[in-house]
């Protein structure tokens, strides 16, 4: 059984395959086994160099706990730190920002039930107002606010926050999300009459694709695992 570092790692690297990094400037992280504190990558690493021993551990503060580089991103405790200490449900969070994800997040509307991989999010996404680099508590705390109970949550003009009760979960969510604002970004561009779902549809298929499996995430984790196939495991 891989430890949380090692699935972190994991999670970086398959992030770096589908292409969702943004050369350093985005961020996964793992609430570690002691559930005060964090792992996330030192700042300047590419995602597909992450490896279970380079991981950083942090507190909730932004103090550095454990790691030999003392570098991170500074925005990375506000948004990580923030959000563990209010919701002990979460235990990883991924900051992603893809142009077809920051293209959706600044619509007004938002993300649209226009595939079944948008239908995981019906009636279950948050949105953040854009206000800059994320670099004091008092941004942190309106992160947290807006993100209410749920999971997911387009940051405006900025990119996405996913998190998840397991890391698998949150794997789950991005690749989903990934997918739907890909999909949505190619059909407003088609310039044609749009079909929308009426609204017990969208809830149905929400509820269903989120209990279609007992452990959400896990069995595409194993896939995934097999492909990254790192030598760490």
């Amino acid at each position: 059984m891989n430890s949380i570092k090692q699935n972190l790692a994991i999670a970086y690297r398959v992030l770096a395959h589908l292409g969702l990094d943004d050369h350093t400037y985005t961020h996964l992280s793992a609430r570690s086994e002691d559930g005060d504190s964090y792992y996330i990558y030192p700042f300047g690493l590419r995602f597909e160099e992450v490896t279970p021993e380079l991981l950083l551990r942090v507190s909730f503060d932004g103090v550095i706990l454990e790691g030999t580089d003392h570098t991170y991103n500074p925005t990375g405790y506000l948004t990580h730190g923030s959000l563990y200490k209010k919701r002990p449900d979460i235990n990883a969070i991924f900051h992603v920002h893809t142009p077809a994800i920051v293209a959706v997040s600044a619509l007004e509307e938002g993300l649209l039930p226009l595939s079944q991989w948008a239908l995981h999010f019906y009636g279950r996404m948050a949105y953040h107002s854009y206000d800059s680099l994320l670099l004091d508590q008092e941004q942190g705390a309106r992160l947290t606010q807006d993100l209410g109970n749920n999971y997911v949550m387009l940051m405006r003009h900025h990119g996405a926050l996913i998190s998840g009760r397991t890391i698998q979960e949150t794997m789950f969510y991005t690749y989903h999300l990934y997918q739907a604002c890909q999909t949505q970004c190619m059909l407003l561009s088609m310039q044609r009459s749009l079909i929308f779902l009426d609204e017990a549809t969208c809830l149905q298929a929400s509820k269903d694709l989120l209990s279609f499996e007992k452990d959400l995430g896990s069995r595409d984790w194993e896939a995934w695992e097999r492909l990254v196939s790192l030598n760490f495991i």
